[in-house]
């Protein structure tokens, strides 16, 4: 295994690739702190990782409520005395081209996806110091490489966690602390089940592959990235899109 006694922290893990980023890491030992809004799923999911075997805690974090993260941090740190890898999943999108888009539109997005992952890494950085070691994984994006029409919030918070990782690199690295973004392209996820099929069908040609990622192919990715396999990775963006952008 892996991960095996590594206390991970995962971010928006109540569902899609956080939720298989949670399986994937308790498959490889790791003790897994599943963070979300939605309490009730978390706990479902906490649930069902018990079952397989695992070891997980649940936590109600939202990544804009510095508190809520420091109460969390506080208290896994508390209960195993380390905490070794940082998985900052949580996201939203609020999509609408430059003209149209609100400032409440921006503001959100890049709030969350980008203010909550300085502020996750900021409450974990000490401790991964203290101790010597440490992995950050940020979701970014291939908007956050290439960008993408009516996408300005989003392609900006995800080109923004790229530009963490490559500066946390240079920083931490030399304090045995690894940082990573992941770059996924289409993924199936819950949210593509309200598109309709031929919008979905036209994403799917664009494909080399001719299909979307499934969650548990980018978990896999976090998984490689958060173990000693990958102990000489650092500062890297990993493209995991099948081909998309050939």
């Amino acid at each position: 295994m892996r991960l095996k006694g590594k206390v991970s922290i995962i971010t928006g893990a109540a569902s899609g690739i956080g939720k298989a980023t949670a399986e994937k890491f308790i498959k490889e030992g790791a003790i897994v702190a599943v963070c979300d809004l939605n309490l009730d799923a978390v706990n479902d999911v906490v649930q069902e990782l018990k079952q397989q075997g695992g070891e997980a805690v649940a936590y109600k974090v939202d990544v804009t409520n510095k508190e809520q993260i420091a109460e969390m941090v506080r208290d896994l740190k508390g209960k195993y005395g380390h905490i070794d890898v940082l998985v900052n999943n949580a996201g939203i999108v609020l999509d609408a081209q430059l003209t149209k888009m609100t400032e409440d539109q921006f503001d959100k997005v890049i709030d969350i996806n980008l203010k909550g992952v300085y502020n996750c890494a900021r409450a974990v950085v000490d401790i991964m110091i203290e101790q010597g070691s440490g992995v950050i994984l940020n979701a970014s994006s291939v908007v956050g490489v290439y960008g993408n029409f009516g996408q300005t919030n989003y392609a900006a918070s995800k080109f923004g966690v790229i530009g963490f990782v490559k500066t946390w690199a240079k920083e931490l690295g030399k304090k045995g602390i690894r940082a990573n973004a992941v770059c996924p392209g289409f993924v199936a996820t819950p949210i593509l089940k309200s598109m309709p099929e031929k919008v979905i069908q036209a994403m799917e040609d664009k494909v080399p592959m001719r299909r979307m990622a499934e969650p548990a192919e980018i978990a896999n990715v976090y998984a490689f990235l958060a173990s000693d396999e990958a102990s000489y990775i650092n500062g890297a963006a990993i493209e995991v899109t099948g081909g998309l952008t050939l």
